[in-house]
């Protein structure tokens, strides 16, 4: 006797959207389960482990090179498979959420490639989930074209050969897809975004000459970059599509990656990109883990910490080395600023220290970098343009000059600066505008002239967190407590309602943001991620 079909996956709570079946075939969802039943048991090994090395670092208060891996760092003869074609120049990136408008917008912008972002940019309600699939399947088809009903402004793809190549990126391993249930569990984000992406767009984009390509986020060590590899591989095999075929860019977004990038690029080496400097992440990772490491590992303000400061530099000309020493390309960081369409003046200033930024990348010997507004595309395309010129990037630079050490990407006490109340209140104030809007469905959020997403959220609750429990004294000379914290949020709450209006702050979630704000960052157990307890509050 025949053992019987597994039960197909169930879907829960979820609202009807239009052309769901289009995204939610039998044979989609067949897929993703059994990507689920295949992986998942390996992914919660894997969150286990993430916990057990957090309970080692505060233990020591520090972290080293793995001495377990030395051979695969000390190996100069292995390099990552060559770039294909659609990957070879990446010298200016865009990145955003994948509704409608954004998905023309960036892939008319000018760009290289555009990061279709289901993480950090997008708050994950099942529309967004659903529908932003939908709009990638319908941009390969050429069938996105629109005519926004509010403005009666029209969006049209241009040619394809000026579009940006599409490099997805699926939610982190941390996180659950509540509507998408095996039984009672629920199968993760992660899987649930690759494989309806995977599934529905892998050949059609190898028939227009490029493939499925993967940023990677949150990665925490080369385990959890060998699971992916795992993923890629199945998937390939399981849909009769040549081993390869996907391509994986790995964020180093978190501390402990840092000390792992030749072993994560060794483990994905078929499938390997590159890797990405992604910088707010990578500032949260350092509190989240040394948070109760004393004054040593204490940030300031977190508009304090540029990318000129020792031990982000160590970080990223490390980077650059590991990339280049193994045929990687080596991908920078973001540029958040937004223009303003009424003040030059704030243009001007901030166009100045974004040319600089991504000056500074390219003489550094990055391949490219990332904005976050069509407007800057030129500007960072200028940058690399100057250096690059017709080569589609420099691999040649290998960075033989670089010596990085331990102690070195640890050096947080070298920077000079200390936190500010200006910073506190910046902290305070960004986690509640992030979150609010957060709440509403929008994962990427312009505040303050910069397009703020879940990392810097989690900077600002993270800071308020290290600055209470390490007893920071502001320049101010005040001390960092809960109490303080509760009044700066109160003040910031009710500039807020007058600013918006009683209606308008009645119908956001402004008080929600407040409290959660307030619990994630005064909470004795330091919750790891914000959109965890979040996402319980998120509707839809």
């Amino acid at each position: 006797m025949s053992a019987p079909a597994p039960s197909p996956l169930a879907l829960v709570d979820a609202e009807p959207l239009p052309r769901q079946e289009e995204v939610l075939t039998d044979a989609a969802l067949a897929f993703v389960a059994e990507l689920h039943r295949r992986f998942t048991p390996r992914r919660d090994e894997l969150l286990a482990l993430r916990a057990e090395r957090r309970a080692e670092i505060a233990r020591t208060a520090t972290l080293d090179f793995l001495p377990e891996t030395a051979a695969i760092r000390e190996d100069d003869s292995w390099r990552v498979a060559p770039a294909p074609p659609a990957l070879e120049d990446r010298r200016v990136e865009i990145t955003g959420p994948t509704d409608r408008k954004m998905t023309v917008n960036a892939l008319n912008s000018g760009a290289r490639v555009w990061l279709a972002d289901f993480e950090d940019a997008s708050a994950p309600t099942w529309e967004n989930v659903v529908l932003g699939q939908l709009n990638l399947s319908d941009a390969y088809r050429r069938g996105i074209d629109f005519t926004d009903e509010r403005t009666g402004k029209s969006y049209a793809l241009r040619p394809d050969e000026e579009l940006a190549t599409v490099v997805m990126r699926p939610r982190g391993w941390h996180l659950d897809e509540r509507h998408l249930r095996d039984g009672d569990t629920p199968v993760p984000g992660a899987l649930v975004d690759f494989g309806l992406y995977f599934f529905h767009n892998a050949r059609r984009l190898i028939e227009l000459g490029k493939g499925p390509y993967f940023y990677l986020p949150k990665t925490e060590s080369h385990l959890e970059a060998r699971l992916w590899n795992d993923v890629f591989v199945f998937a390939q095999d399981h849909l009769g599509i040549p081993r390869g075929t996907v391509r994986a860019t790995v964020l180093i977004e978190t501390i402990t990656a840092a000390f792992e990038m030749d072993e994560i690029l060794y483990e994905l080496r078929e499938h390997a990109s590159g890797l990405n400097a992604g910088r707010w992440d990578y500032l949260f990772s350092i509190v989240k883990n040394f948070r109760d490491g004393g004054e040593k590992f204490v940030l300031p303000d977190r508009n304090a910490v540029t990318m000129t400061a020792p031990f982000m530099r160590a970080y990223t000309e490390l980077l650059v080395r590991t990339c280049h020493r193994r045929g990687a390309h080596a991908i920078g960081g973001m540029a958040a600023f937004i223009p303003s369409r009424r003040d030059a003046e704030v243009n001007r200033v901030a166009f100045e220290k974004v040319r600089a930024d991504k000056d500074r990348e390219a003489g550094d010997g990055f391949d490219g970098s990332w904005v976050a507004h069509p407007d800057l595309v030129p500007i960072a395309m200028e940058c690399f343009d100057k250096v690059l010129g017709d080569r589609p990037h420099q691999k040649d630079r290998l960075r033989e000059d670089v010596d990085v050490t331990a102690a070195d990407l640890l050096a947080v006490d070298s920077l000079d600066a200390r936190p500010t109340r200006a910073g506190l209140v910046n902290a305070v104030q960004v986690g509640i505008r992030y979150i609010e809007a957060w709440l509403r469905g929008l994962g990427a959020v312009a505040i303050f002239n910069l397009m703020e997403d879940a990392a810097t959220a989690e900077i600002s609750r993270s800071q308020i967190w290290q600055w209470i429990n390490a007893g920071v004294v502001l320049d101010t000379g005040e001390r960092v407590t809960a109490d303080l914290a509760r009044e700066v949020a109160a003040g910031e709450l009710a500039a807020i309602r007058t600013e918006a209006g009683e209606e308008a702050f009645a119908a956001g979630h402004w008080q929600e943001a407040h409290d959660l704000l307030l619990t994630v960052s005064l909470d004795e157990d330091y919750a790891d991620f914000l959109t965890v307890p979040a996402y319980e509050r998120l509707r839809g």
